[in-house]
This record gives C-alpha cells, sequence and structure tokens, in this order.
C-alpha cells in the first residue's frame, strides 16, 4: 500500500510554486448580479470544459462577495479581455469599497439573462450554474454557456503577458 502522508509531507513547496505558476492562464472579467447589486472580479483560473453542452469552469475565491451571489443566483457571465486591457484587469482585481463600484471604469451592457458584459471586451458569456466543486480556498463552478456575444475578435490577455502571478 502506497503512504500517502509520506509523499504529502516530501512536497518541495518551492518546486510547486514555480511549477504551477506555468500553467497558462487567460484573465477575464466575471461579471455577477444579484437584484440591484452587480459585482465583478478578474477571473484566471478559467477554462471550457465541455463542447456539448458547452461548458466554463472557473475557480472562485470562497470569501469572496461574488462567489455568494454565484451560489445564490446560479449565474455569472465572463467577459474576455483584449490583450490590451491589463489595466481594466487591475481595476477588477483590487479591493472595493462598494457594490458595483469597479463597473464604472468601463461601459457594460446587460445580457439575455441580466448579467453585466463589458462592451469593450472581446466579447463575454452568460452561464448558468450547473455545478461545483466545493475544496481548498477556492470553489470551482461549473457553468453551461447559455449566451454569447462577439463584440470585436482580436488577441485575448493573459496573465503571462501582464508580468503578474497569480497561484502556486
Amino acid at each position: 500500500m502506497v503512504d500517502l502522508m509520506r509523499f504529502s509531507m516530501a512536497l518541495d513547496l518551492e518546486a510547486k510554486k514555480v511549477l504551477l505558476r506555468k500553467i497558462p492562464h487567460g484573465l477575464f472579467i466575471c461579471g455577477v448580479r444579484e437584484g440591484d447589486e452587480i459585482n465583478g472580479f478578474t477571473a484566471s483560473w478559467v477554462t471550457q470544459g465541455s463542447f456539448e453542452p458547452p461548458l466554463v469552469v472557473m475557480a472562485v475565491r470562497s470569501e469572496g462577495s461574488s462567489h455568494g451571489i454565484i451560489e445564490r443566483t446560479k449565474h455569472f457571465s465572463l467577459n474576455v479581455l483584449r490583450a490590451d486591457q491589463k489595466e481594466l484587469a487591475a481595476v477588477f482585481f483590487k479591493p472595493q469599497s462598494a457594490m458595483g463600484g469597479r463597473f464604472e471604469s468601463a461601459p457594460f451592457r446587460y445580457g439575455e439573462l441580466g448579467l453585466p458584459l463589458l462592451e469593450d471586451a472581446i466579447g463575454g458569456v452568460e452561464c448558468e450554474l450547473v455545478g461545483q466543486v466545493v475544496h481548498g480556498d477556492h470553489t470551482v463552478f461549473v457553468g453551461e454557456v447559455r449566451s454569447a456575444h462577439l463584440n470585436q475578435d482580436g488577441d485575448a490577455l493573459n496573465l503571462a503577458s501582464t508580468g503578474w502571478s497569480y497561484g502556486g
């Protein structure tokens, strides 16, 4: 029998940090809405999870205010940022003083599901929550894409191009 405790205690933390930071990540703005309150944050742990049905998978910090909104409303949007929108991603990374304050930095409209979609992004999708995995300091949400809006095609912003690091 394999002694799993022995392996976990032998974990080289510096190697883990370096290697996990090598996983490529895009940068997206996740939007949520609950009644008249909107919120958004920069999401980097995002991937497509299925072709049919179209699914996206996103990890969200469990203590964030948007986490609770996603759980309660069962919906979220994902906006794909252009490669030149690092400053906008930074705005949505920073702590905010009140709900919705970050959206003052960028024009947006509400999509078919009533979720915020950035007008200057490449585009965005609105998703219905269809699953989640609660483990660790982030919850992995699985959303089925219900609407898609393409504003302009182009290169997407990724974490490596910003010089920032998140993860590890």
